[in-house]
């Protein structure tokens, strides 16, 4: 599927909408948790689009010496869910409502995910998340849907 024509609209979406400020969404972000535990480093954030860099840790193997599936999932849902902050901002909460992966190759480098926002409804945001080792290999696809969350106060 292409998704490459919706872009220019969540773009145009997100710069009319005062909610997206890249400095309070690095803010937020930095605020999770498990962004520090997994030492992510967050590389590009714009609308509708962020990237996220996981350093590989062989303390974090799974049972072929590679990256752990179960992280790489992690890293997906970290930046399909960075994404969706720049379309609704970063005082929403957009929790996790689905997320399937496949994977593809092993990973045994530094995981780089790229996230992008394919459908930002008024209730649910589709991302799409491809993940590729530093040497340009294809290791995981990701869609993850998330849930907007009505502000309360």
């Amino acid at each position: 599927m292409d998704f490459g024509a919706a872009l220019p609209i969540l773009y145009y979406l997100a710069m009319t909408d005062e909610r997206f400020s890249e400095e309070a969404i690095r803010r937020r972000l930095q605020a999770i948790p498990s962004m520090n535990t997994f030492s992510y480093r967050l590389e590009e954030l714009s609308p509708g689009h962020a990237v996220i860099v996981a350093p590989y840790l062989s303390s974090f193997d799974g049972i072929f010496h590679c990256f752990h599936g179960g992280l790489l999932a992690t890293l997906a849902d970290s930046t399909g869910g960075a994404a969706t902050m720049t379309m609704t901002g970063a005082e929403i909460t957009n929790p996790t409502t689905d997320l399937s992966i496949r994977f593809l190759a092993p990973c045994r480098t530094d995981a780089r995910a790229t996230a992008t926002v394919i459908k930002a409804g008024r209730t649910l945001l589709i991302a799409e998340i491809n993940i590729h080792d530093m040497k340009g290999r294809h290791v995981a696809v990701s869609q993850a849907t998330y849930m907007r969350m009505r502000k309360t106060s």
